[in-house]
């Protein structure tokens, strides 16, 4: 008789404490967002850039000056200005491009697939190369092949990634001729499928288009090493490093002496507690990526974010670069979240339960 009660009792304090949980995270990540939208706003407010000018051009008679200033709300409180960028936000309206004519939201929309692709295969290549290098440097410890791999490393982590950038086009695109060079895809196979995605190489993959998906594959080869090589350098570091204390733990010991495979001391239980914080490693590489490949993309006309971004600090285009801050910010919020949620349920430590 007096076991229900508690059982219920228990299991109505996990749901509660499981919701106290999502309600913190919501209002972690709505306090966080409406920092980084004060930020855009701050700077959207007092750079020398005149917002009204760049709407109506140098040109303009001073009426149509005056009419646009109060169109945009400019002659408001500041309090109320931002409220008013907080609703457009909100509501999808970041404003029209000075560059492009188009609304950002649409030229954002646009782009960013092409950054997420590369991002992605960059991420793909750092992860399966990294994480292997960095468990053999931690178990051969001092050895050659130690620090071979973090000769590679320290080049990867400080080396100009546009330095890199043209050696590889100059090497393996000029002389050797061995894969495509800048852009995304050869203007012969662009319209040979339909981008339903913006992700060439899945859309023309999934549309049978091969030989599209050759060509993209050939584009994105190379930019895509490039920021594998340098996600790789990271990632191995840490994993080296997260290894070497897990192999210092006194369960490698026991599992040793009970005669336990060393192989399966290095890459069962010694990486699978090593995982745990490599997730927040890997999420935080990929936004790096997705945010950091400006020169990667300048070097190889790749038309994404990073390039949309350089094209419009250009000319002072302040809609479109506040419009690609927030989606950056964004980008840094979600995976951050995710590499939490990850991390919770890799490691049941991090789990409170609530026992009946």
């Amino acid at each position: 008789m007096t076991g229900t009660p508690q059982i219920g009792r228990g299991r109505k304090g996990a749901l509660f404490l499981w919701l106290w949980k999502g309600v913190k995270v919501a209002l972690t990540v709505a306090v966080t967002f409406l920092g980084l939208l004060l930020v855009t706003f701050a700077i959207s407010r007092f750079m020398s850039v005149d917002p009204v000018l760049r709407a109506v051009g140098d040109r303009a008679s001073q009426s149509t000056y005056d009419a646009m200033f109060l169109e945009m709300g400019l002659d408001r409180p500041v309090w109320e200005q931002f409220w008013i960028y907080l609703t457009n936000v909100l509501s999808g309206d970041l404003g029209s491009s000075f560059l492009t004519k188009r609304p950002v939201i649409d030229d954002l929309a646009r782009v960013f697939p092409a950054t997420v692709e590369l991002a992605t295969v960059g991420i793909v290549i750092g992860t399966l190369f990294g994480i292997p290098l960095g468990v053999i440097s931690a178990v051969k410890q001092g050895r050659a092949i130690d620090q071979i791999v973090r000769v590679l490393g320290l080049v990867g982590y400080s080396a100009p990634i546009f330095w890199l950038g043209l050696l590889g086009l100059l090497l393996f695109y000029a002389q050797l001729g061995w894969v495509a060079g800048p852009g995304r895809i050869d203007i012969a196979h662009e319209y040979s499928f339909t981008a339903t995605t913006g992700l060439l190489l899945l859309d023309s993959a999934m549309q049978g288009a091969w030989a599209a998906f050759g060509n993209a594959l050939s584009h994105i080869i190379l930019p895509g090493a490039l920021l594998g090589y340098f996600s790789m350098a990271y990632i191995s570091r840490m994993t080296r490093s997260f290894m070497l204390a897990e192999l210092a733990q006194e369960y490698v010991t026991t599992a040793r002496v009970k005669g336990v495979p060393e192989w399966r001391i290095i890459w069962v239980h010694a990486l699978r507690n090593a995982a745990v914080p490599l997730v927040t490693v890997v999420a935080l590489s990929y936004a790096g990526l997705l945010e950091g490949s400006v020169l990667t993309e300048t070097v190889f006309a790749w038309p994404g974010l990073g390039l949309y971004l350089t094209n419009s600090l250009q000319v002072a285009d302040m809609n479109a670069v506040l419009g690609g801050t927030l989606v950056i910010g964004a980008v840094f919020v979600s995976l951050n979240l995710l590499s939490d949620l990850l991390y919770t349920l890799l490691d049941p430590r991090t789990r409170r339960q609530v026992r009946p």
